[in-house]
């Protein structure tokens, strides 16, 4: 059973609505789980884990990282995370020019650190629609069959 770690920031509660059906979906796919809020989590944390997800929404015009999880994502490239399966997920909205940025951002962090992309990044247009849903459950699936082909 792989141990899972998600780490995520929410401002309006559309990217902790989007963790909260990852949960569901790790739970029934038998992992064994932890969720952290961002401003309570610290990088070296992963290191305890075989799937490491990051949620996070993308702020302003400028699509910059919020504020609670700059911290986290500064310290994350220090972590030596090989073999590790990773994923990241998010809400932005297509209003804005550079859409779930963040996501974007998050995905580059991960690929310095070492550990293994094992499935492509979900993007949520503000809150999670029944698609949505279906694509984050997929989500999960693909981590998990990633980190048991890379076991």
């Amino acid at each position: 059973m792989p141990k899972v770690m998600i780490v995520y920031a929410s401002l309006t509660g559309n990217t902790e609505e989007c963790t909260e059906i990852l949960e569901e979906a790790f739970e029934e796919l038998g992992a064994e789980l932890e969720v952290v809020e961002s401003v309570f989590a610290d990088p070296q944390d992963f290191l305890d884990y075989d799937i490491v997800l990051v949620g996070t929404y993308t702020y302003g015009t400028d699509a910059d990282l919020p504020d609670e999880i700059v911290d986290f994502y500064e310290e994350l490239e220090e972590v030596d995370l090989t073999g590790k399966i990773y994923g990241c997920y998010g809400s932005g909205d297509t209003f804005y020019d550079k859409y779930c940025q963040s996501v974007d951002d998050f995905d580059e962090m991960f690929a310095k650190t070492g550990a293994i992309k094992g499935a492509e990044s979900v993007y949520v247009d503000l809150n999670p629609e029944e698609e949505d849903a279906e694509n984050l459950k997929a989500f999960a699936q693909k981590l998990m069959q990633a980190f048991g082909e890379n076991k």
